[in-house]
């Protein structure tokens, strides 16, 4: 199998507020959108984030579990902390529940976190080290 990922698919309970969220929102192009089941954004060079109608996942995955923080995290890296600042407050304006507002972080980084309709937490980072400049376009 080769290091590479094609798709991140999160389960969510209601595609079209998804849709709301990541479209109307935040302004991201859908790739796909089949209304009431999925929602899918190229989010990079072969890289899909798949936003999955709960039920139909279920019918495929089984049982999945929805009480709490989702066991995942997303991050959007940018190059510098004013970057960092304005993407929290555009998920803000967006909807968004800014879980942790941006701050230096131990590891040498600044960051922010917030959730998405769904609960997702997205991470905002500026990371100026050699992996964190890596990821950047």
């Amino acid at each position: 199998m080769e290091q590479r990922i094609s798709f991140v698919t999160l389960v969510v309970a209601d595609v079209e507020a998804s849709r709301r969220f990541y479209v109307d929102g935040l302004g991201w192009e859908p790739e796909l959108h089949v209304a009431g089941e999925v929602l899918m954004l190229r989010v990079a060079d072969r890289v899909i984030l798949s936003l999955w109608d709960r039920a139909a996942a279920e019918h495929e995955l089984g049982p999945v579990a929805a009480d709490g923080t989702p066991p995942i995290a997303l991050a959007h890296n940018v190059d510098g902390e004013a970057r960092v600042d304005a993407v929290i407050d555009e998920a803000r304006a967006a909807g968004a529940d800014v879980v942790a507002e941006p701050r230096r972080r131990e590891w040498g980084g600044y960051s922010g976190y917030f959730a998405d309709p769904d609960g997702y937490r997205w991470e905002v980072a500026h990371n100026p080290g050699p992996i964190g400049q890596a990821v950047l376009p």
